[in-house]
Formats: structure tokens, C-alpha cells, sequence
């Protein structure tokens, strides 16, 4: 990937990263907010999760921008993730509006229509040896759809916070997610 398409597509972008709690969401949330702090941007992270930590809803919303961030809630994504089908239900409104719904279709019903891009997370994860290690695939195709931030940012978490055969298997999540933004 050259430098050039690894670039923001634009100076404020805002992102939902949405599905059960347990599948690390809010940690996507807060490595989608770190890689724009490393790229020196602004940055304003959410979460909301349900009462029950495993099983409920978790939200996690990002927004990123080169100027001052006033307003910090989402109003208008850019892309949502959509990991379960209760969330990809909640969210499909958005499809209709012309924002991208990325969605986990091992778990959720297919859909159809230009902006509903499906893709096998959970099931590639658990191929993987990992299942809990979908939000990082997830999140890498979010970035590629996006270019929210650079790969190379979130890479470089990665290898601030792994080592071994951890370090080896999130630089694949991040590469495979990468191809499957735009498989």
C-alpha cells in the first residue's frame, strides 16, 4: 500500500462501531482514537455499553478531525460497523442515507443494497484461531473503507502492544481486513 492511498479521504470523519458486548468494540473504539492522536488529529471517543458487559449491546462511537471538535456526538457517519444482527437492524437506516454499514455476515441476516457491505468477520477470526480477535479484523476494514486514519497508525499499535505469535496474528487481522474492505 502506498502512502498515498493510506491518506484521510477528509478532515472529519465519524465512525460507529457497534455489537455485543464481548467482542471488544470498545477497545476498537479506543485504537481507532489512538492512531488519530498519533497522526496528531483531534479526536473524541464514546462508548456505551449494556448492563450486562457480555451479551449487550456495546457501542463504541469515533470522531476524528484536523480542526477543533465542537459537537461530540455523532450525527452523520461515515461507516458503521455492525457485528450482530440486533445492531445491524438498529443501523440499517443508515444504508438508505448513503453511508456505508459494514456488517458481520456470520452473524447477521444478509442484506442488500449498495451501501450493506457484508463480510464474514467472525468466521474468518475463528478460522484464524481467534474469534475473539474480531473487532481487530473488523476495525482494519473499517480504517481501509474509510482511511479514517492510516493502517500503518493502527499498525504501529499493534506492535507498541504485542509480541510472538500475538504480534503475528493481529498484523494478519489488520492485513485481512485491509483486503476485505475491498473484496
Amino acid at each position: 500500500m502506498n502512502e498515498e492511498t493510506m491518506k484521510p479521504s477528509s478532515k472529519h470523519s465519524e465512525i460507529i462501531l457497534a455489537g455485543t458486548g464481548g467482542q471488544g468494540l470498545i477497545l476498537s473504539g479506543m485504537m481507532l482514537a489512538e492512531a488519530a492522536i498519533l497522526e496528531r488529529r483531534n479526536v473524541v471517543q464514546t462508548q456505551s455499553y449494556g448492563i450486562a458487559s457480555r451479551g449487550g449491546v456495546s457501542l463504541a462511537e469515533v470522531i476524528v478531525d484536523d480542526e477543533e471538535i465542537i459537537f461530540q456526538q455523532v450525527r452523520v457517519p461515515d461507516c458503521v460497523l455492525a457485528l450482530t444482527e440486533e445492531t445491524a437492524k438498529k443501523y440499517e437506516i443508515w444504508a438508505a442515507r448513503g453511508v456505508p454499514v459494514l456488517y458481520d455476515s456470520t452473524l447477521a441476516a444478509r442484506r442488500s443494497g449498495a451501501n450493506f457491505i457484508g463480510r464474514d468477520f467472525t468466521r474468518i477470526a475463528s478460522d484464524l484461531g481467534n474469534a475473539g480477535s474480531v473487532n481487530l479484523l473488523a476495525l482494519a476494514a473499517v480504517v481501509a473503507l474509510t482511511r479514517v486514519v492510516k493502517i500503518a497508525s493502527l499498525e504501529r499499535l499493534v506492535r507498541e502492544r504485542f509480541r510472538g505469535s500475538a504480534l503475528d496474528l493481529n498484523l494478519q487481522l489488520l492485513a485481512l481486513g485491509s483486503e476485505l474492505a475491498g473484496a
